[in-house]
């Protein structure tokens, strides 16, 4: 199946260059370029794309306000978005995943980094930049912000299953890497965050990882063994 991959970003220089890698790739191809914001919501919509590459700050509605607005549409609910940014580990990192950015990544990231980064997000993996420092990131999570994705009602319903997945999801590890952990198959662990997903109502991944820092199951800094 080809990802049909939406870029979004002000620079006409760096959308041609990313253009001619993704259109060079079997698996994927450019559908659709945007300017601002405000394109990039539109063309989403009209153009059907799987992920959308959205850079954060943009003339009109940045990327951060396009990213929130997609995921509200319910007739976008199977779009994705990696957010590119110059400053990987700061405030608007963190409110673009809260908004529902599926990952991010920084702009001086190696061609195969991006293109690796499309498949992972397309295959309903959350995908956090490789150089931004976890326990930064588990900061910025950690401090109040305006709602809380998921009510302690909604966390109660989860199986203890699902709540280990979850917690395992948001210290980083892969479905195979939590397999293994667990003695469990890959399809079962995708199965387990999937459920957990249906019950607190994330969109994805990336955002049961927010919720699992907002609601306190993963600590700042917190790793597993």
């Amino acid at each position: 199946m080809t990802i049909r991959v939406l870029l979004a970003d002000d620079q006409a220089l760096l959308r041609g260059t990313f253009r001619l890698l993704i259109d060079a790739q079997p698996d994927m191809e450019v559908v659709a370029e945007a300017s601002n914001g405000h394109e990039a919501v539109r063309l989403a919509r009209s153009e059907r794309a799987d992920v959308v590459v959205m850079d954060i700050r943009m003339p009109g509605i940045d990327g951060i306000e396009a990213t929130r607005l997609i995921g509200r549409d319910e007739d976008l609910a199977g779009v994705k978005v990696l957010v590119l940014t110059t400053f990987e580990v700061d405030e608007f990192v963190v409110e673009a995943l809260r908004a529902g950015a599926s990952g991010f990544l920084g702009k001086g990231i190696e061609p195969a980094q991006l293109l690796d980064a499309i498949r992972l997000v397309a295959a309903d993996e959350a995908l956090l930049s490789p150089t931004a420092t976890k326990k930064l990131i588990a900061l910025f999570l950690a401090q109040p912000s305006p709602g809380v994705l998921a009510d302690s009602a909604r966390l109660a319903t989860l199986t203890p299953r699902e709540r280990e997945v979850m917690t395992l999801v948001a210290t980083g590890l892969s479905n195979a890497e939590i397999a293994e952990r667990l003695f469990v198959t890959p399809v079962t662990v995708k199965t387990h965050a999937n459920r957990a997903m249906a019950k607190l109502g994330a969109r994805d991944r990336a955002q049961l990882v927010v919720i699992a820092y907002e609601r306190g199951l993963v600590r700042a800094g917190e790793t597993q063994p």
